[in-house]
């Protein structure tokens, strides 16, 4: 990617490398928001894993003091608590894995007292020393061999070895009565269909990155293969669905202080699934506040930027979608939006539309949805919405942040004071949240009713009764029929879960998930291959509610944008929901037992 022009008086400069116009924040401007101007690359570009925030942090254990000038307790005490940190963690998992090594899962406490390790660790020595030998290791053995291809060669070779690896990883293993080669050959086909609709209606296909292309979906299978395939994926999914479900417990306990013991187990959405909701947003703007979810979403970022080759905008957002959903994540790089090239602009909002939030992943799962399979599909539809969206409207324009990860830092006057005010503003959000959940799911299903109600009417005179009522869900099953069918849904369910899809796009996930559960309920015998992929493919804020939202947001953001966002966004949902799907054609091919799958989860 061609280096960035210098900023000069003019708004607009011409790329050397593209000849196409490129926009260019004005001098003015970077003064209004000081960081824009001094986020550059150093003599070698950014180290992998670093991430600029605020005024360009620096990785030096002098930035990171300078970092928590507010903090005056921590900066007097930093070393002592960093090394009180340390040796209780280490001591906790030394004496875990003496005696539990056998009778619990080693692997979750290994993990995380590496992650803390090494966090302390970087907290004094600056990333690029430790990730230099990590550069050393991979030009010497992965370097070299693509350095032996020729030029021209390298991206059909890649393409060749990302088939061979989705080839062999779908049909190498053994047969099970739910998933049969057959079943992955239809799932694969499906996948196959999607690229190619993203490639014939792309943009510009001269213009596509295929190195982001190939390793997005790459990328996107190797995590489904490894959370799906090992044991050590599965734990670590296992885990954080583990961790997600037993929110809904620390919510009950408010519960059942304000109510009364019994309240808790009526499993009512206001008593059972708003209450959750509230909790969990209000923790993550607590850990928010202590720069925890800004790391995090980081070194995340961090990832994608340097394999995918794509912005930094473009990673952050991607990176954050998962996590605090689809408007906060824009949030992140507010600064920036105003600057963003077309193509950036259709990735943040694609990022948005193909996954959920993390505040909606709780209360799904409190409706009884499998949480690994959400939380393996959040994760897989990053690199499958980076991929598309370069497929479905590829990048022509110089952009900003061609050259680094960034994630500015938040206006003084918007910060809390201190945790408890962090966490009682997230209290406030979660919330307003949750009432505005509550508020859409009321209008959308009693619309719905009202929409069902004169279908039916006008069907019976078409004598349309019965199990083939006229209703919206029928119209849309039909219509998303195929669908269903290239995703290697059982023939015998193919409507079913078309009529899923096509609730979940017209009204919202949340409806379809609600009507997922009340299906299981109803035909226990459902097919766990069914319920596998239909969980998947609900799994994104793809519908045309979102789409107001996303324009909503961005608009306000970057006012001058508005057009632009307007004209993109409905390629964008497309794009979104496809990248979903992906995910849910690529579950078909590699999970063997559903059954197991989906009662281990549970």
């Amino acid at each position: 990617m061609a280096s960035n022009p210098a900023v000069g008086n003019d708004s607009i400069a011409t790329s050397e490398a593209t000849g196409h116009q490129v926009a260019i924040p004005p001098r003015e401007t970077n003064e209004k928001h000081p960081g824009i101007e001094q986020y550059s690359k150093g003599d070698d570009g950014l180290a992998v894993g670093d991430v600029e925030k605020g005024t360009a942090d620096s990785t030096s254990s002098n930035s990171d003091e300078d970092g928590q000038k507010k903090r005056g307790f921590y900066k007097r005490f930093r070393h002592i608590i960093n090394g009180f940190i340390f040796f209780v963690m280490t001591g906790w998992w030394i004496v875990s894995l003496v005696l539990h090594r056998h009778d619990k899962n080693w692997v979750i406490p290994f993990l995380l007292w590496l992650a803390i390790t090494l966090r302390l660790i970087t907290l004094y020595i600056p990333v690029k020393y430790i990730m230099k030998p990590a550069k050393l290791v991979w030009d010497n053995t992965a370097g070299r061999v693509r350095n032996m291809i020729p030029e021209p060669f390298r991206i059909p070779a890649a393409a060749t070895l990302a088939i061979a690896v989705i080839i062999v990883g779908s049909f190498v293993s053994a047969e099970s009565a739910d998933n049969t080669r057959e079943n992955r050959a239809i799932s694969l086909f499906g996948l196959i269909v999607l690229i190619f609709v993203m490639w014939a209606t792309s943009r510009n296909r001269r213009a596509i990155n295929w190195h982001t292309v190939i390793v997005g979906m790459l990328t996107q299978f190797i995590i489904a293969l490894f959370v799906l395939r090992t044991g050590v994926g599965y734990d670590i999914f296992n885990f954080i669905s583990t961790l997600a479900r037993e929110l809904l417990g620390f919510a009950d306990q408010g519960v059942i202080f304000l109510t009364a013991d019994s309240v808790a187990d009526l499993h009512w959405f206001l008593t059972g699934v708003m209450p959750p909701i509230i909790f969990f947003v209000a923790l993550v703007q607590l850990l928010f506040h202590w720069g925890l979810v800004q790391w995090f979403i980081g070194k995340f970022a961090a990832f994608f930027f340097w394999t995918m080759r794509v912005s930094g905008a473009e990673a952050v957002v991607a990176a954050a979608s998962p996590f605090i959903g689809q408007g906060e994540s824009a949030m992140l790089i507010k600064p920036f939006v105003a600057y963003c090239t077309k193509a950036e602009i259709h990735q943040i909002m694609c990022s948005g539309f193909a996954t959920i939030a993390g505040s909606v992943l709780v209360a799904y799962i409190g409706l009884g949805v499998n949480p690994q399979a959400l939380v393996s599909s959040c994760v897989m539809s990053i690199p499958a919405s980076l991929a598309l969206s370069h497929m479905r409207y590829p990048e022509e324009e110089e952009t900003l942040t061609g050259g680094k990860v960034v994630i500015p830092e938040s206006p003084a006057s918007e910060k809390p004071i201190n945790s408890l005010h962090a966490f009682a503003n997230g209290a406030w959000l979660g919330l307003k949240i949750a009432g505005m959940i509550v508020s859409t799911l009321l209008c959308i299903i009693a619309l719905l009713g009202l929409v069902n109600g004169l279908l039916t009417w006008w069907g019976r005179y078409l004598d349309l009764t019965g199990d083939y009522d006229l209703t919206i869900e029928l119209i849309l099953g039909y219509v998303c029929y195929p669908i269903a069918f290239l995703l290697g849904v059982p023939r015998g369910d193919l409507l079913k879960v078309g009529r899923l899809i096509g609730i979940k796009i017209v009204a919202n996930e949340f409806v379809g998930y609600t009507q997922l559960i009340a299906l299981i309920k109803k035909e226990p015998d459902l097919s766990p291959r069914t319920i596998l992929i239909a969980t998947y493919s609900l799994c994104g804020f793809g519908n045309i509610g979102s789409l107001g939202t996303q324009i909503g947001v961005l608009s306000q953001i970057a006012p001058g944008r508005a057009g632009d966002v307007s004209k993109l966004a409905f390629s964008a949902l497309v794009t979104g929901i496809l990248s979903t799907l992906s995910s849910a054609s690529i579950a078909g091919l590699l999970v063997q037992n559903q059954a197991a799958f989906s009662q281990s989860a549970s």
